[in-house]
């Protein structure tokens, strides 16, 4: 049995693992929470504080699973592993897709980037939300379709929480998970899209698995290969020796 908690990124929902839905085989079991602030969790008091996130979101990041987090939740979900002060136990296994230690990168979206995108978001939060989706979409291989999917996907339902939006790009310019993917607490494993346009060639070419034809959505443009290679990786984690020594809850 493989037990999977999916973690969406930033901006978007957990609708977007809809696509993975009957792909699924018999003996795989799927959880995919939203974060605070999105679908229908209330957003926190402070959405920038981390030690309240983890403290808001424990329930949902059981031990006995393998964590995926996609984007800025691969990168949340690392970071909550490595926070020192809260009781968040590690998981038998962590994937991060389309993230590395810190999001912005010399050869990638630079901090500059992500400065001007911070800033036309204060000026106009939806439309800079609007520009991102289709901005990260560009490495699929064809952006038009998979935009269109996604806004089937998201629908009419409610949008994420603005203040969370914020703290989230307050996240993917500050933090840095060098070190807890230098000392993993848990198995951890990288996986790409041959052509995502948010990772620099050399992160992409550092990661455990990739997926050709895929950008930094995989979900949308290729979600058999997507979960076919989830299984794999998932494998790899729970027979590794470090995910043996994890006690794991019955």
């Amino acid at each position: 049995m493989i037990r999977l908690v999916l973690l969406s990124g930033w901006g978007i929902d957990a609708r977007v693992w809809q696509p993975l839905a009957p792909i699924w085989p018999a003996g795989v079991t799927i959880e995919t929470p939203d974060w605070p602030g999105y679908g229908a969790q209330p957003a926190l008091e402070h959405p920038a504080d981390l030690e309240a996130l983890a403290g808001a979101f424990i329930d949902d990041l059981p031990r006995d699973a393998v964590w995926v987090g996609w984007s800025l939740g691969g990168m949340l979900a690392t970071t909550l592993l490595g926070l020192a002060s809260t009781a968040l136990p590690p998981p038998r296994g962590l994937i991060q897709i389309g993230m590395g230690p810190r999001f912005c990168h010399p050869e990638g979206v630079t901090q500059q980037e992500l400065g001007r995108f911070r800033r036309a978001f204060a000026r106009d939060p939806n439309a800079t939300l609007a520009h991102f989706r289709r901005w990260m979409l560009r490495g699929e291989a064809s952006p038009r379709d998979a935009y269109r999917h996604l806004l089937d996907l998201l629908g009419e339902g409610p949008p994420p929480d603005l203040t969370s939006l914020a703290a989230g790009l307050q996240w993917l310019a500050e933090l840095d998970n060098s070190r807890p993917l230098a000392e993993p607490p848990c198995p951890m494993r990288l996986l790409s899209g041959t052509d995502d346009p948010l990772l620099p060639a050399t992160r992409r070419q550092d990661a455990d698995h990739t997926i050709d034809g895929a950008g930094h959505c995989p979900m949308l443009s290729r979600p058999a290969t997507l979960v076919t290679t989830l299984i794999e990786l998932s494998r790899e984690c729970l027979g590794s020796r470090s995910a043996a020594n994890l006690e794991v809850l019955p």
